[in-house]
């Protein structure tokens, strides 16, 4: 087994790109598992999902977990993603969601 050299969250895009790079005869059954589910279920490719990521955390002050979980969404409507943040259990201002749904908009 090998060692853990970082622990980040990461999008199921992100996910299914770094698997497409290994060889899909050596995964074992959950790695098969793994990787089915992230080609079935990544909606962007993991440039621009990295980039919606990194612009949520910037632009928009939530945290790099909160990003992948919008991201692997993807709300297209302000009820969507407050519906989605309400988990979060902080505000999220009017304003700052409109700013979410832009980058996802400019990016997806």
């Amino acid at each position: 087994m090998e060692e853990i050299k970082k622990k980040q969250p990461i999008t199921i895009s992100e996910v299914k790109e770094i698997m497409e790079k290994g060889d899909p005869e050596s995964m074992d059954q959950i790695q098969r598992w793994t990787f089915d589910y992230a080609s079935k279920f990544s909606k962007i490719d993991a440039k621009a999902a990295k980039k919606i990521k990194q612009q949520l955390v910037k632009d928009c002050g939530i945290t790099e977990e909160e990003a992948v979980e919008v991201v692997n969404i993807l709300p297209t409507t302000e009820v969507e993603l407050r519906a989605f943040t309400f988990g979060w259990k902080k505000l999220i201002l009017a304003e700052t969601l409109e700013k979410m749904l832009k980058i996802i908009k400019e990016n997806a």
